[in-house]
């Protein structure tokens, strides 16, 4: 896994990093809906109905799940810890709105017990992008946010995947253009070639899209 390592401004990144925010309204969500689900098992044990318990069962490991949620997310919602546990991949801008820009990255989705990566194209609309020109093209090093929604999930690829730009944790432009040259040509020049895939990606229900591994270069392949 290709890491990059840079000193993280923090108060830079608590203003800017849309990852940092997302996170936090999910625990605030989780928060509430642990509260909701545990009133609601209370709330069934107290009517004393056969069918009742069985509906609080399921109010209670929901209200379980959203605790876990709720104190999982403070860990990784840890900006030195996500920088310094994402790996470091390419995204560019595929397309520019008035309100912000469109990545495309590339991204290997596979868990780390996988033997062989599986890299996808993965698109995160953002609104801000200090550091870069808002053009299509523009280069973006990103480190890689992977995540499952839900504790013990099986399978051999993350469930969550989303990039993460250098430019949310540092004012430097020396950093960034330092992480800009630390991904291959090949990589960017794999990127650039599919702009055009970026609307394909935004119409998957997972906003990725799996890259066949016979198709990529050989530096890339299995």
């Amino acid at each position: 896994m290709r890491r990059f390592e840079f000193a993280v401004d923090r108060k830079h990144a608590h203003a800017v990093n849309e990852v940092f925010a997302d996170l936090r309204r999910l625990r605030v969500m989780a928060i509430a809906a642990a509260i909701i689900a545990a009133t609601g098992a209370a709330y069934l044990i107290w009517l004393d109905h056969p069918w009742a318990y069985l509906l609080a069962v399921a109010f209670a490991l929901g209200a379980v799940t959203s605790l876990w949620v709720a104190l999982w997310t403070p860990h990784r919602s840890s900006i030195d810890k996500l920088y310094a546990d994402g790996e470091l991949v390419p995204a560019v801008v595929s397309e520019t709105h008035p309100n912000g820009v469109v990545l495309l990255a590339l991204v290997d989705v596979s868990k780390p017990e996988t033997a062989d990566p599986r890299y996808a194209l993965v698109i995160r609309k953002v609104r801000d992008l200090p550091g870069h020109q808002k053009r299509a093209g523009e280069r973006v090093p990103s480190v890689a946010v992977r995540t499952d929604r839900a504790p013990r999930q099986a399978g051999e690829r993350w469930q969550s995947v989303s990039a993460m730009p250098i430019a949310w944790g540092t004012r430097d432009d020396t950093v960034i253009e330092r992480a800009r040259a630390a991904i291959s040509e090949t990589e960017w020049r794999l990127l650039t070639d599919n702009l055009a895939l970026a609307d394909k990606v935004r119409r998957t229900s997972a906003k990725r899209l799996l890259l066949d591994p016979h198709h990529l270069p050989d530096d890339l392949g299995a």
